[in-house]
């Protein structure tokens, strides 16, 4: 006979386990399917590669106000002259069939239009991505990379820590450095004549915050 303290302390350790049920609901790493990923309902960033799933790190406060600068300055730019469609995350790009990301802020020009569904979108013409310091990696290296395989035109790189933006342009299969812009420059578009932000400007998001 299990005696009631052995009953309690299985009740507590059951109380402080993942809720297994709701995760077997869900395929294994590996096991995902576009579509599967496609259907996944959140308010998380989640991105999707080869069959797997990546749920990456809650944005701080400041990085979604850089994010907010961003995508206002670039959507008044284009709203002014008529250009395209601007989003900001969570929203997914295919990349490429079975790899899907949720960059910080996209671009689609109006001429690619053909390109865009209420899902997602296949590629885009400009991305931005504020770098996140749980893994500075991503945006620094594996994106570039992959949206430079992806034939996205244009990359900005925001970098908090060095308060700095990298503006790349495709070249061939790579991407090359249009521009590196710091505190006190306007960071500037090689895709759309035109467009800056202050780099200053962006940088000071969030002034004030413990």
């Amino acid at each position: 006979m299990v005696s009631s303290n052995t009953q309690n302390v299985r009740s507590e350790i059951a109380r402080e386990e993942p809720a297994w049920e709701i995760a077997r609901l869900f395929p294994n790493q590996g096991q995902w399917s576009e579509q599967e990923y496609l259907a996944l309902q959140t308010n998380r960033l989640v991105e999707f590669t080869d069959r797997h799933v990546e749920v990456l790190a809650m944005p701080t406060m400041i990085h979604q106000l850089m994010v907010i600068f961003l995508f206002d300055a670039l959507r008044s730019f284009t709203t002014s002259n008529p250009k395209g469609t601007v989003l900001l995350a969570p929203f997914r790009i295919r990349l490429r069939t079975g790899k899907l990301s949720e960059p910080d802020v996209t671009l689609m020009l109006a001429e690619h239009a053909s390109r865009v569904s209420n899902e997602y979108w296949d590629g885009a013409d400009l991305v931005m991505e504020v770098v996140s310091d749980d893994d500075r990696r991503r945006d620094l290296e594996t994106k570039r990379s992959d949206y430079a395989a992806a034939g996205i035109p244009e990359y900005w790189i925001v970098d908090p820590h060095l308060r700095q933006i990298t503006v790349l342009t495709l070249e061939g299969h790579r991407y090359g450095t249009h521009g590196t812009f710091a505190d006190g420059e306007h960071a500037a578009s090689a895709l759309l004549p035109g467009f800056s932000v202050e780099v200053t400007a962006v940088m000071s998001q969030g002034n004030g915050t413990k």
